[in-house]
């Protein structure tokens, strides 16, 4: 990694090469800088072109909420951390106990690098995402290591990308959904919002050293599955007002349960919907979903079904 905590990462992994107490070993640095002291340590380096696998990765973080998600990037070495990151199959993240936070954002700025075509207008775009509402996109200036503004010209990374540093004066409601936010926005290279990737914390703090492991997540079932993606087509694609077709299926059977179950709370009105077989029938109905037939409805605002 990189960063003043990685550096003795770094540091230790050269002693102990040295020493002899490790051997063939290569590793793959995360910026220029830590190239620079791996080479000045006789550490072998390869890249991501003949090594795309990974056993560990070890680096700092700038915060660590309670489920392990990380902002990381004061450094300026986010895209590079997060391409050999996320290749690894353990990652290991090094801070000191006052990295720690119960909500990523007030304590660190959140970084994310950018294109410089048009950087301006990038700028804008993040700032007005919804996941980022309330935040101050500031444009980092001088040096790329640090968020502090310490020159007059646009700070640089070594990809040659520009950085806009986000300040919120509230804890990030949803890290995961604004990671995805941020990467589907064009212009941005990637960001600094490292989510459900930490294996495990090392903390330093006042009395000694402590580890925190990532908490396993049991897999979802297939009916889970199903049920999130048959929430979401309705939850993102109907309004009030439409004409709905209502697949068959046991995906379909959560989005037509879905349906009934906003238009009872009286989240979505003026609905009426097209059945595509008997039992969604007998299943919209009884939920009360107002059903039509193609006789009097020939056009559709949206039909939902698996496949």
């Amino acid at each position: 990694g990189t960063g003043s905590t990685a550096y003795f990462a770094v540091e230790r992994l050269g002693q102990k090469l040295e020493s002899g107490e490790l051997k063939d070993i290569v590793a793959i640095p995360t910026s220029v800088r830590t190239k620079e002291q791996a080479e000045s340590l006789g550490i072998p380096l390869v890249t991501l072109d003949t090594h795309s696998k990974l056993d560990v990765a070890i680096d700092g973080a700038d915060e660590v909420d309670p489920d392990l998600n990380l902002v990381k990037g004061g450094g300026g070495a986010l895209l590079r951390e997060k391409m050999v990151e996320v290749c690894a199959d353990k990652f290991i993240v090094i801070v000191d106990e006052s990295k720690l936070c119960e909500g990523l954002g007030p304590g660190f700025p959140l970084p994310v690098e950018i294109t410089p075509f048009c950087h301006e207008h990038t700028l804008r775009t993040v700032a007005a995402l919804p996941s980022c509402a309330g935040s101050e996109a500031i444009l980092r200036m001088g040096s790329s290591s640090s968020n502090v503004n310490d020159g007059d010209e646009i700070a640089v990374t070594d990809n040659g990308n520009y950085i806009v540093d986000l300040h919120f004066k509230e804890p990030i409601s949803d890290a995961p959904t604004m990671a995805k936010e941020l990467k589907n926005t064009v212009g941005v290279v990637d960001h600094g919002l490292f989510c459900d990737m930490t294996t495990a914390v090392i903390i330093a703090g006042s009395d000694g050293i402590s580890v925190k492991e990532a908490e396993a997540k049991a897999p979802l079932s297939q009916d889970e599955l199903k049920k999130m993606v048959g929430y979401k087509s309705v939850d993102d694609y109907v309004e009030s007002g439409m004409v709905v077709g209502l697949g068959t299926g046991s995906t379909a059977y959560f989005a037509v349960e879905r349906l009934g179950q906003k238009l009872e709370s009286g989240e979505l009105k003026d609905i009426v919907a097209i059945p595509t077989s008997v039992r969604t029938k007998e299943q919209a109905e009884s939920l009360g979903i107002p059903l039509v037939t193609l006789d009097t409805h020939s056009k559709l605002d949206v039909a939902i079904d698996g496949a």
